[in-house]
């Protein structure tokens, strides 16, 4: 090997990924210099779009900021607003507002679990060679994700950027048929919810002890969806409206997105996180399908996240058929919200993990300005730690596309949700003479 001689290792595509981005690794003299995960994606600048917008048009204006968690983005900005206003919407719209996320979790999760990630833990590069050996599965995942498309289409109207949803609650109560219809299928799901939950954990997940702390919101009476304080692994237990005391957002060189830090370092948030925090308040049923497993939580391994999920999606289904159990036609689907200057603050629990909202209005019902703060970005800095410790576990001399396949995997283990633009990652290696 020639002296000063640099590899550089480029890889055109990560399958299975939202959006565009890039890892650089630096290895030098045998060292593992930096590693940077790039997103060089172009800001929407969404927060600056929805300025001097009336407020009626805020939830259908954030639905389209992801295709596959919009209600995240409706339930947390509707949640802040509503506090401006004074507004309360009753126990029929939060319960109705909380099934609606359960179908947000169910299709999400399905989606990751079998299309994303399960191929990494099967040895197979892709989804439709996965649906080759293992069609009873696949098709399990893509029923149970169908059935969390129809709870939000029969509360949004749609699956894909609903418009159901409206300050002060819905815009129309389901039906009590439709409602039984889909009752019904809630029930037969229940048995494939528990497979499934098997299923994962027999994966032959990889095995990783990390130190990392963990961060959801926590409710007293309930597993926390779209109402709670924030809590964490080490301590923490705050309102919502005190984020910005302990949390930040701030811009890297390497990347156009914003890069999150508590108390200065990385942190996770996800379904990985809630089960280490909350899962004492997961239904008993749902607690012993865990139990069988054998898998642990709380859990050191982020690889167990795919396990979380599916637990989830079991929870989901059981959550939604509690609420519909006792379903009643409303005397109305909403309440009247009357706008008022203010400031004011919404936190759910989005599939990928928390997401955070404030927003200003005028007393005209104005929007003057608006912060949203994704689950993604907040679980950048925590995937660039996993990276570091996946790379140096697997060895600085192994071949290239060890080093890259590892990476692959860590990085669809979060399920980022970059964009829903072309799946894109760049890997450049560097190394210095007499490394492979």
């Amino acid at each position: 090997m020639s002296e000063g001689r640099t590899l550089e290792l480029r890889v055109p595509l990560l399958a299975r990924v939202e959006g565009e981005g890039a890892l650089d690794l630096d290895i030098e003299a045998g060292e593992l210099r930096s590693v940077h995960l790039r997103i060089f994606e172009p800001p929407r600048f969404f927060e600056k779009l929805v300025e001097g917008r009336r407020v009626d048009e805020v939830p259908d204006m954030v639905a389209r900021i992801c295709g596959i968690c919009p209600v995240a983005y409706q339930m947390s900005a509707v949640h802040a607003i509503e506090a401006i206003f004074g507004a309360q919407p009753g126990p029929w719209v939060r319960e109705m507002r909380r099934l609606l996320y359960c179908g947000e979790w169910i299709q999400s999760h399905c989606l990751h679990i079998h299309l994303l990630a399960a191929p990494d833990f099967l040895g197979f590069s892709n989804a439709a060679a996965l649906a080759q050996e293992y069609p009873d599965e696949v098709r399990r995942g893509m029923r149970l994700q169908a059935l969390g498309n129809d709870i939000m289409r029969m509360l949004g109207g749609r699956s894909v950027h609903p418009v159901g949803t409206r300050l002060g609650g819905f815009w129309q109560a389901p039906s009590t048929a439709d409602v039984s219809a889909l009752r019904a299928r809630l029930h037969d799901a229940v048995s494939l919810a528990e497979d499934l939950v098997g299923w994962t954990a027999s994966l032959a997940l990889p095995f990783a002890h990390q130190e990392f702390i963990s961060v959801a919101l926590r409710h007293a009476d309930e597993y926390a969806l779209n109402e709670g304080r924030i809590v964490s692994s080490d301590g923490l237990d705050i309102a919502i409206e005190d984020y910005e005391q302990h949390f930040e957002e701030r811009h890297v060189a390497h990347s156009t997105a914003l890069f999150s830090a508590y108390h200065g370092g990385p942190y996770l948030v996800g379904p990985l996180a809630r089960l280490n925090l909350n899962r004492h308040q997961l239904p008993l049923s749902v607690r012993r399908t865990l139990e069988r497993t054998g898998v642990p939580f709380p859990s050191a391994n982020p690889f167990h996240g795919i396990v979380a999920r599916a637990v989830e999606v079991h929870y989901a289904i059981l959550e939604a058929l509690r609420i519909l159990d006792d379903y009643r036609l409303p005397d109305a689907a909403a309440v009247a919200v009357v706008p008022r200057a203010g400031t004011g603050f919404g936190a759910t629990e989005a599939p990928r993990g928390l997401l955070w909202q404030r927003w200003s209005t005028d007393d005209n019902g104005l929007v003057l300005s608006s912060k949203i703060v994704p689950p993604t970005s907040q679980n950048q800095s925590r995937i660039e730690d996993d990276l570091r410790q996946a790379v140096l576990a697997t060895g600085l001399d192994a071949p290239a596309d060890t080093l890259r396949a590892r990476c692959e995997m860590v990085i669809r283990n979060y399920d980022p949700c970059i964009s829903c633009a072309t799946h894109f990652l760049q890997l450049n290696i560097r190394r210095s003479e007499g490394e492979r």
